[in-house]
């Protein structure tokens, strides 16, 4: 397994958009941190999240079908190329822990997130639960996301979508204390 250090300079050598890597940052955050809780590999399952979106600005269209040629070139292996490309909504195969998970952080990280930024103070220490759940029912708000997804994700990996929300909200406000993450905010 490549080092952190390895994993994001790929992710830069074929991410340029900042939003992006952002978002990529975001999802690396909190597959990191599900893994620490249900005892997983933290390494395994953050690299995953971090370059889960690896084809996403160079084939927005036919995303993730690029990823395994991106990946096998930097000699990930099957499993590693497999889990990546599980996130896709179509996916028609019965989902692992790991990859229940990848997909529900991957909606949600990006929507609370959007909730942060339409705060005053752009924080994500301090956004409550209530706050994010009362955006999820306006459908005009980060219309973008799918609550479908986000809803039925969570109930994929057994957590209550309340609790889903808050130990996302949690894991990324605790991350900009990290240096890995200091490089680009994931608010502001």
């Amino acid at each position: 397994m490549k080092n952190r250090d390895e994993l994001w300079q790929i992710l830069k050598e074929n991410v340029t958009s900042e939003v992006l890597l952002k978002h990529c940052l975001a999802v690396e955050i909190a597959m990191r941190a599900y893994a620490a809780k249900f005892g997983e590999d933290v390494e395994y399952w953050g690299a995953i999240g971090l370059l889960h979106d690896i084809d996403f600005e160079r084939y927005p269209d036919q995303h993730p079908d690029h990823a395994p040629e991106i990946l096998s070139k930097y000699g990930f292996d099957e499993e590693f190329v497999t889990n990546v490309i599980s996130h896709a909504r179509d996916w028609d195969s019965e989902r692992t822990m790991l990859q229940k998970t990848l997909l529900a952080v991957d909606e949600m990280t990006g929507f609370v997130i959007a909730c942060a930024l339409v705060r005053p103070d752009k924080s994500l220490s301090n956004l409550e639960v209530k706050s994010v759940m009362k955006k999820m029912k306006d459908k005009a708000f980060a219309r973008a996301v799918n609550r479908e997804t986000i809803l039925g994700s969570a109930q994929d990996m057994g957590v209550e979508l309340t609790d889903h929300i808050g130990f996302v909200t949690e894991a990324l406000a605790r991350a900009g204390e990290k240096p890995e993450y200091r490089e680009i905010p994931l608010v502001g």
